[in-house]
């Protein structure tokens, strides 16, 4: 008999929004759609908050809340997600899913910080990507809406990105202002980047990577995030 093939994981992209929407989520769906073809991974989009039930977040192996805002679960969805990740699941956090359940403890440690404000419109800064503390590699140019967060994540994550602050104006966290992370997090893993709030950032091949990254992160298909 011809060996059956393991089903592809599943990627749950989830994008309600109970506050400001942004114009760029389409952008944002698409090109995680495109990523998670790349992995031989099946992505399914929802803004219906009835997809977070114990039996149905058990088909995926990834949730993103991508520029999600607000409150956008109640009590019981929120801990059918707090049990999807302890039970191994993977989150991928993108920009404004720190803006994000701010009555959710929980889910405040799962992101990593939570956003405070942003300086007026779209500037340009680059991004310096980083490993254990240690600047790697060139840093890359970005224009984008740039989070001020209200604690820096730094010490309970691992820092893999920060922005320059000295290069635009209306940053509030000095020379270390880190802008996408990973870490384990109670019996699971999560990523986040604060890009994405411009819908050509999702053209940028850097940003892209960064993505990529994170997905095959909380996928499990790599450890290096």
């Amino acid at each position: 008999m011809p060996v059956q093939s393991a089903p592809p994981d599943r990627v749950l992209v989830f994008t309600k929004t109970a506050g400001f929407r942004h114009d760029a989520i389409p952008a944002a769906v698409e090109a995680l759609r495109r990523l998670a073809a790349d992995e031989g991974m099946r992505l399914d989009h929802t803004e219906d908050a009835q997809a977070f039930r114990p039996a149905n977040l058990a088909r995926y192996r990834v949730v993103v809340f991508a520029n999600t805002t607000g409150d956008v679960l109640d009590e019981a969805q929120q801990a059918a997600m707090e049990g999807f990740v302890r039970q191994g699941g993977g989150f991928l956090g993108v920009h404004a899913a720190a803006d994000t359940a701010y009555e959710w403890p929980w889910y405040g440690r799962l992101v990593g910080a939570y956003f405070r404000n942003h300086p007026p419109g779209l500037q340009s800064t680059h991004v310096q990507p980083e490993r254990h503390g240690k600047p790697i590699g060139t840093p890359w140019p970005i224009t984008d809406e740039l989070y001020n967060y209200r604690t820096s994540p730094r010490g309970w994550v691992q820092v893999i990105a920060k922005v320059d602050e000295r290069q635009y104006e209306g940053g509030t966290m000095g020379a270390d202002h880190p802008i996408a992370w990973c870490h384990t997090f109670d019996g699971g893993r999560g990523w986040y980047s604060g890009l994405g709030h411009d819908a050509a950032v999702y053209a940028d091949r850097h940003f892209i990577a960064q993505l990529r990254g994170g997905l095959r992160y909380v996928s499990g298909r790599s450890d290096d995030c």
